[in-house]
Parts: C-alpha cells; sequence; structure tokens
C-alpha cells in the first residue's frame, strides 16, 4: 500500500462546513478590561477579520478591535472588540456586520452597473469595426 501526500489533507469542505454542534462564533467576555469581548470565529480567515476589524474602528463607540489568527494551519480567528460602554461589544460586531452586508450589496450593484455598461460600450464599438 501506497500512502502520498494527498492523503493527509483535509477535503475542501471541511475548510468551511461546521461540524456537528460547532458553532460559527463564540463570544468570551473579557474580565480584565470593562465593556470588553473575545469573539473566536470558526471555520474562517484573514478575509473576514480584517474587514470586521476595519469596519469596527469606523464606530464611534469602538474604542479597540484588533484580531489575530492562532495558528496558519488552522481556519479559525480571535476578534476582540472593547466600547466605550453605551454599546456592547455583541451590539457593535452585529452592527459592523449589518453595515459590511450593505456594503457589499453596493458593491455588488455598482460592479454589475459598471460592467453591464462596459458590455454594451463594448458592444457598440464591435458593430462598428466589423
Amino acid at each position: 500500500m501506497r500512502i502520498s501526500a494527498e492523503d493527509n489533507v483535509p477535503h475542501r469542505f471541511e475548510l468551511f462546513l461546521l461540524g456537528e454542534g460547532e458553532k460559527k462564533v463564540v463570544e468570551t467576555a473579557d474580565t480584565r478590561i470593562p465593556s470588553s469581548s473575545l469573539f473566536v470565529f470558526i471555520k474562517e480567515d484573514h478575509t473576514l477579520g480584517n474587514l470586521l476589524r476595519s469596519r469596527l474602528l469606523l464606530s464611534p463607540h469602538v474604542t479597540f478591535s484588533g484580531y489575530r489568527v492562532p495558528h496558519p494551519l488552522f481556519s479559525k480567528f480571535e476578534l476582540r472588540v472593547q466600547t466605550d460602554g453605551e454599546v456592547t461589544p455583541r451590539a457593535a460586531l452585529v452592527q459592523a456586520c449589518r453595515d459590511l452586508v450593505n456594503d457589499l450589496g453596493t458593491l455588488s450593484r455598482e460592479f454589475t452597473k459598471e460592467w453591464e455598461l462596459r458590455k454594451m460600450a463594448g458592444e457598440g464599438t464591435n458593430s462598428i469595426d466589423k
């Protein structure tokens, strides 16, 4: 029996599908710092971590937001959020997620509109050249 390096590679779906009883996000309140929580995101990476961190820092109620990936081989990151006390870290995170969804919707609409305009402009020049 021959063993190859690919035998040790996890299936691609295991990188993003949650297992039985596994939660996407787990919150732990930080008892050392007031109005601070640590959120652990399972099966996510730098892409979402940096998006959330950046969006949270735009909120006037967020005093600190940072993330780290504990180990590069595991799809997991930890996001620490501290607020001024007027809103909870969870509420700030939920609002940041809503804002990101709105921003990405706008980006999608604008991209599609520009793409269609370029296609129409391209079709017009191609018909003249023929």
